[in-house]
């Protein structure tokens, strides 16, 4: 059968993605929309401690860095820009597999200041998976320079998740976020995303599926967004699971969906 998720858990998970696994190192995951100045945040988070390669098995490029800060060491993975998580494309697929299957300790979704409105979309994909999810509001400057104000505490409010304003370029902001990367992994901010809830009779499908996946799945996957891949008919979600988890589990699966 070969080794799956359910028998070896995260670490051997993570190593499956080519991410080091060590006692004292945490993981985060840095996924945003394409050009938000995402990897100029990561060059700026890593400095010279980078390495690139290609994702297992795929031909989309994987940048990984690393820093320390407090004394514990931080591996950075750069997701491949995307504009969702529905996966309709080879990006999208591998950025979903690894926030859902490698469990970064937090995910820190980069933002366009300049333009909230069509960057969040991908926000809010990313909280219906986890709850350790940090919002970079990237651009500040830009923003100022466009006299755009962005309330920053009012955005965390409505998101339920920490939100802190950069300037990656210049490394204004970045004090700020490092500390709550920190809280975020050590536990002493526990961030309560606010989820986007739908038309009644989709969340009566929902509630309904939902007891069902969490039987099997248990605690392994976000159920109320398994629940919501499956009914909109996500045959990759399907595709992924059997990567990762045992033979048992997805037939089980397959049952819930008959």
């Amino acid at each position: 059968m070969g080794l799956t998720y359910q028998s070896v858990g995260i670490p051997a998970t993570r190593e499956m993605f080519n991410v080091k696994v060590t006692d004292n190192r945490s993981v985060i995951a840095l996924a945003g929309n394409p050009n938000t100045g995402k990897s100029t945040l990561f060059n700026a988070l890593t400095g010279l401690r980078q390495h690139t390669g290609n994702w297992p098995g795929k031909t989309v490029l994987q940048s990984k860095g690393s820093f320390i800060y407090k004394g514990r060491e931080y591996t950075v993975v750069d997701l491949p820009g995307t504009y969702s998580l529905l996966a309709n494309s080879v990006e999208e697929q591998v950025a979903r597999d690894f926030i859902c299957f490698a469990k970064p300790d937090t995910t820190v979704v980069v933002v366009d200041a300049t333009c909230l409105e069509r960057n969040l979309n991908l926000v809010l994909q990313v909280m219906e998976i986890t709850e350790k999810v940090i919002v970079c509001v990237n651009l500040i400057d830009e923003a100022r320079r466009k006299k755009l104000n962005v309330d920053i505490q009012k955005l965390s409010e409505l998101l339920g998740i920490p939100a802190v304003a950069t300037a990656a370029c210049t490394g204004e902001g970045l004090p700020q976020l490092l500390d709550l990367i920190s809280q975020v992994v050590c536990g002493d901010l526990k961030p309560k995303p606010k989820l986007v809830h739908y038309s009644s009779e989709l969340e009566n499908a929902i509630s309904k599926l939902e007891p069902k996946i969490k039987e099997v799945l248990g605690a392994e996957l976000n159920s109320r967004w398994v629940a919501l891949r499956l009914l909109e008919g996500d045959k990759t979600l399907i595709e992924s699971l059997e990567k990762f988890y045992s033979q048992e589990m997805i037939k089980a699966t397959r049952e819930v969906l008959a």
